[in-house]
């Protein structure tokens, strides 16, 4: 660069063709420079000392610049960084990425053309809750250290109606409807889940029982649309849960009961909080957030 500069002029001692290696460049200037020209080096492109300075200069701005944004950065206190490792424990135990569950659930039914017998046998939650049978769905983990007068049926009239008069349900056509008893377990499961990720947060298991299910129910659905988040997808604004058939759509929520006024604030909410790209440090702070929500 600096014999380009200034015009130099070099003799090559042997034939004129030394072959330049990183090892012997500063045994030929003659040949160094001649390869520097014939790869493309133009002396029109070589910065003046003053523009070197100037770059160096600008470069050591840079960096002083963004050393002072990183002493600005607010410091989380070791306290706080347990706290956020807690619930990305509790996060990580109670939310499994391979969907591997679903494969529990009553098969999903996209052909409306369902039969009323099918129908029925996949009609509402409510009394399968409160048989005996109930803990096959919910899991007897998940409120083995609950307080003993939160039940998971409490928590069923989120999602499911009860369902009062058994023999006038016969003479309903459920051919409409043939995603629900599919969705309803899945939101049964995913309840559950909600409940074994709060029973984590510390202090949540300090309260009352009556606080902690006055904080569940008014919660449950929430958090449930925020952890329905790490499997939606902005190209097809769907929900991808492992293979094809628990990949939902919003024609598939429709099959379940929901009418699009409902549907479309909801689907805006996932749009919008996609395109936040959280950290999964974020994710787990606003469901906590939003459980423990003063609010409620």
């Amino acid at each position: 660069r600096r014999s380009m500069k200034r015009k130099a002029m070099f003799t090559c001692p042997f034939n004129g063709d030394c072959k330049i290696t990183k090892d012997n460049r500063r045994h030929c200037q003659a040949c160094r420079l001649k390869r520097c020209v014939d790869i493309g080096m133009m002396k029109e492109f070589i910065l003046t000392d003053e523009e070197v300075q100037r770059k160096r200069e600008m470069i050591l701005k840079r960096k002083e610049e963004e050393a002072l944004k990183e002493s600005l950065k607010p410091k989380l206190s070791e306290e706080q960084q347990k706290v956020i490792d807690i619930l990305l424990e509790a996060h990580h135990k109670t939310y499994d990425p391979t969907y591997s569950d679903f494969t529990k659930f009553r098969p999903p039914m996209r052909s409306s053309a369902s039969s009323r017998g099918a129908a029925r046998s996949s009609s509402v939650l409510t009394q399968d809750l409160s048989s005996e049978d109930s803990t096959d769905l919910f899991g007897s983990d998940a409120f083995s250290t609950f307080p003993e007068s939160v039940e998971p049926q409490m928590f069923s009239n989120l999602v499911l109606s009860e369902e009062n008069d058994e023999s006038s349900s016969v003479n309903i056509d459920f051919s409409h409807l043939s995603m629900l008893p599919h969705l309803a377990d899945l939101v049964s499961y995913s309840i559950q889940k909600v409940i074994g990720f709060a029973k984590m947060i510390p202090g949540f298991r300090d309260l009352t029982a009556e606080d902690q299910i006055a904080l569940l129910k008014s919660s449950a659905i929430e958090v449930i649309m925020l952890r329905s988040n790490q499997s939606f997808t902005l190209e097809d604004m769907s929900w991808t849960c492992g293979s094809n058939d628990f990949k939902y759509r919003v024609s598939d929520v429709t099959k379940a009961g929901h009418s699009m006024d409902l549907l479309e604030p909801l689907v805006k909410f996932q749009v919008g909080l996609k395109k936040l790209n959280l950290h999964e440090e974020e994710h787990v702070l606003l469901m906590a957030i939003c459980i423990l929500s003063p609010g409620r």
